[in-house]
């Protein structure tokens, strides 16, 4: 893929962005903790990051095809850079408390809403494989949350924290350079103008796609607790706070390690849609009950190592789970790629800001295990209903919901989507 010179430039500067995202993400965790002691306030910080995603996801499309999505991507990693280098001043200066921290989260979230379901739907048209395209996309993600928060905490033991929120400032302007220089390729379909109940109706349409984002947003709630319980788990066995950083970057090489071993069991069978609808999701829901395990196995505190091998088969069964969702939403609904990929924003993103405030919330008051528990409900109910669910009681589920998703559907647009030129410019 890195042979398609378009996509290379967006990989690099895709790459140095999120190394410098988790660099600072890894960073305001540490820094939050350090000021308050507070398990509540970290889940709060992240809440203000995410928050965005759940309250004004489905707009971003629309502002997206009426600007362009190119311009937009500019615009959106030039402003994050400002924010990112005003909060590498207030920290130099000694004036960067939890008050600043959370609204430079919050902006910084903000610019994160408008740029993620812009930044998917492009990636397609970056090169001649839509499935290798996404899979590298994912690469650059899940690297830099690999390899950033090793970074973050050798720059806050040799620099302090300024330096951490400095380099996240550049990363952006190198994304910003390599997005000037890319020239996206033509749609494969020409997209529908976009409008914020799009990816509502597309869903309703197909409730393969609300299964695929419900298995999304069961993600997101269950491997929170590597991020937000990090700080106060190390505390708890007594471990330096550089533990969080590990326990992050263990997720995160997981996740690497899921995506090889995703690529390598792929295989041709003799019935696609077969293996897509059943095996596959099958699949799919064993890996949520593994993720689950992995990280009640974390928030044990048995000893740094063990939570540290925990953190990382977390971040195997995340991947295992939801490697092809991309992929899969991408191709059910090209005519809709940009408001699809905004509900599939809101059900990953957006739905952070709700897992760090319940995960926040319940390990103040009831513990780190109470909180495991509470934010892997919805895991436990998708996975224990796709794998040990008798067949018959799953296809009743499954026609009772397809007849609430047609009355929905009736109810709230019945059917009228306008066919209109493309709106969606570079």
């Amino acid at each position: 893929m890195l042979r398609h010179r378009t996509f290379c430039l967006y990989f690099v500067g895709s790459l140095a962005s999120n190394l410098g995202t988790w660099v600072q993400n890894t960073a305001q965790v540490l820094l939050m903790y350090q000021l308050t002691r507070s398990v509540f306030a970290v889940g709060l910080v992240i809440t203000a990051q995410f928050g965005g995603s759940l309250f004004l996801g489905p707009w971003a499309a629309v502002i997206a095809s009426r600007y362009g999505g190119k311009k937009m991507l500019i615009a959106t990693q030039a402003g994050s850079g400002v924010v990112a280098a005003v909060l590498a001043g207030l920290q130099a200066a000694g004036h960067l408390g939890a008050p600043a921290l959370i609204i430079g989260a919050m902006a910084l979230g903000l610019a994160f809403t408008f740029s993620l379901p812009v930044q998917t739907a492009m990636v397609p048209r970056l090169a001649p494989d839509t499935e290798a395209a996404m899979a590298m996309n994912s690469v650059s993600y899940n690297a830099g949350r690999a390899l950033a928060p090793l970074l973050c905490v050798a720059v806050i033991a040799f620099t302090g924290f300024t330096w951490a929120f400095a380099l996240n400032a550049i990363s952006f302007g190198v994304f910003a350079v390599m997005l000037v220089l890319v020239i996206p390729g033509p749609a494969v379909r020409t997209p529908q103008p976009a409008r914020a109940r799009h990816g509502l109706v597309a869903a309703l349409r197909q409730p393969r796609i609300m299964l695929t984002l419900a298995m999304v947003a069961a993600v997101t709630f269950a491997d929170d607790p590597v991020l937000i319980l990090g700080p106060a788990l190390a505390r708890q066995l007594g471990a330096s706070s550089d533990w969080a950083g590990f326990f992050l970057s263990a997720l995160g090489f997981g996740t690497i390690l899921g995506s090889l071993r995703i690529g390598a069991r792929r295989r041709a069978g003799s019935n696609p849609a077969q293996r897509d609808t059943s095996a596959r999701s099958r699949r799919a829901a064993r890996s949520l009950l593994a993720l689950v395990a992995c990280v009640f196995l974390f928030a044990l505190g048995i000893s740094p190592w063990v939570s540290l091998l925990a953190a990382f088969g977390a971040g195997v069964a995340a991947l295992r789970t939801g490697a092809v969702t991309q992929t899969q939403l991408v191709r059910q609904r090209p005519d809709n790629i940009a408001s699809v990929m905004a509900l599939w924003a809101i059900a990953w993103a957006g739905m952070k800001p709700l897992a760090s405030f319940l995960d926040g919330s319940v390990a103040s008051s009831h513990g780190l295990l109470a909180a495991v528990a509470t934010v892997s409900v919805l895991a436990l109910v998708l996975g224990i209903n796709e794998v040990y669910l008798p067949g018959p009681a799953r296809e009743r589920i499954r026609s009772q919901v397809k007849r609430w998703a047609r009355t929905r559907e009736r109810r709230y647009w019945r059917g009228d989507i306008p066919q209109a030129p493309a709106t969606f410019v570079t």
